[in-house]
């Protein structure tokens, strides 16, 4: 009954027509006949979450109509904070898909629309005077979400860095660097700041690299073992190595190999080959988390993230980096099953097309006290494998049971040590 409202809501709500196609597509997918095309059920869903925003702020028509929600806990920071939140986590999630060449599907001329878009909005977030002008002067929240703001031009540079203009261009590269002014907490916070330094050092402008090497050595301090990382001092049981530390740790490394940069211990190749190995193995905890239904722990913080719980296995598929242990169409059905399990409830959405606080559906009493709507859009990191066309094997493998459903189906299943390294 839940999903059949679903169709129903998505047909009567009032951004119906400008996402052409994209609420229908996910609907339809939906349905308890559902295809068992995985792809076509993210790229609705990818297209769901981004339309609404692109197609506002490519007008600089963003805050005139994301009608802000803020968590009963809410701390009193500036609420302006959530328009960058909902842009820069969105976009780090899409860039990926972005990056794809265009061609005459209609996918390809969504993803075209959605790049000009993107390319356009990021236009209006560093100009003063476009409405849309994002909180590059505000509190140290804007640190995190500058971070997934540069994550994007790094996973996408020929599609949304390259192609601005030069007046844009060093506006950016000037509010990035003046968020130096903010000092990040011993926490995942070291890894925004590391990121924008290594965005600066992969466009070839000044960066500072003690920003990048404190955090890599202080995450690699908090490695406990067996894929887990503590965030901080004191380990919390949650996603957070998922949402920050895996996926920005990695990229960071990435860069820093790359480009031969100097560095603390000279060896940033062994630490990104050890970072993905661990990550791999983080990566086969998320798997067996995926139960036969497709649903998983809600544990820790954050848990209105939703889907970004899987960034992890999304990014290795997407670097055709997954361990043999977890073949991709093992991955794809898991992931395939999760993104169902949350995503088919109605309330996820407000009627005008945008996000809201909840873990399956619209829950604000489940937010953080630095919870607000923009804050979900990093559930688009569940989706960095859209970056793989369709042709690639991670789309076409045959599909398999996933571990948990192998386990309570009474088939044969791997059983699971832990590692070292």
């Amino acid at each position: 009954m839940q999903r059949r409202h679903f169709i129903r809501t998505l047909a009567a709500a009032p951004g119906a027509a400008m996402l052409g196609g994209a609420g229908e597509a996910l609907a339809a997918d939906a349905t308890p006949a559902a295809s068992a095309d995985a792809r076509a059920f993210q790229l609705g869903l990818l297209r769901k979450m981004a339309e609404p925003v692109l197609f506002n702020m490519a007008q600089g028509k963003l805050k005139k109509t994301f009608q802000l929600e803020v968590s009963p806990t809410w701390d009193g920071r500036d609420k302006g904070v959530a328009y960058l939140e909902c842009f820069g986590r969105l976009i780090a999630g899409i860039a990926p898909w972005l990056a794809l060449p265009d061609d005459a599907s209609d996918e390809g001329k969504a993803r075209k629309r959605l790049r000009e878009q993107a390319l356009q909005s990021y236009v209006h977030s560093v100009d003063p005077k476009s409405p849309d002008y994002l909180l590059w002067k505000g509190p140290g929240q804007t640190l995190v979400d500058s971070a997934y703001f540069t994550n994007a031009l790094m996973r996408a540079p020929q599609a949304l860095w390259e192609p601005l203009d030069a007046t844009t261009k060093r506006r950016i590269v000037a509010e990035i660097k003046s968020l130096r002014r903010i000092e990040p907490p011993y926490i995942n916070w070291l890894l925004f700041a590391a990121m924008n330094e290594a965005f600066l050092l992969s466009i070839g402008e000044e960066y500072d690299p003690m920003r990048m090497n404190v955090a890599i050595r202080k995450i690699n301090e908090w490695y406990v073992g067996d894929g887990w990382i503590k965030d901080g001092e004191a380990f919390h049981f949650d996603y957070y190595s998922s949402y920050v530390m895996y996926p920005m740790l990695v990229e960071i490394l990435e860069v820093l190999a790359r480009h031969k940069a100097p560095f603390w211990n000279g060896k940033p190749d062994e630490l990104l080959a050890q970072g993905y190995k661990r990550m791999q193995r983080y990566g086969e905890h998320l798997e067996r988390f995926i139960s036969p239904q497709g649903t998983w722990p809600p544990i820790g913080r954050s848990l209105t993230y939703r889907t970004a719980a899987f960034q992890p296995l999304a990014l290795l598929a997407w670097r055709k980096q997954l361990p043999p242990s977890l073949p991709e169409g093992q991955v794809r059905a898991a992931l395939d099953a999760a993104h169902r399990a949350i995503w088919t409830a109605p309330s996820n959405f407000t009627p005008e097309g945008y996000l809201t606080i909840g873990f399956m559906g619209h829950q604000p009493e489940l937010g953080d006290w630095y919870s607000n709507n923009g804050s979900m859009y990093i559930a688009s990191a569940g989706l960095l494998a859209l970056g793989l066309p369709a042709t690639d094997s991670f789309w076409t493998a045959p599909a398999q049971d996933w571990t948990q459903k192998k386990a309570f189906g009474g088939a044969k299943f791997a059983k699971d040590y832990p590692v070292n390294y």
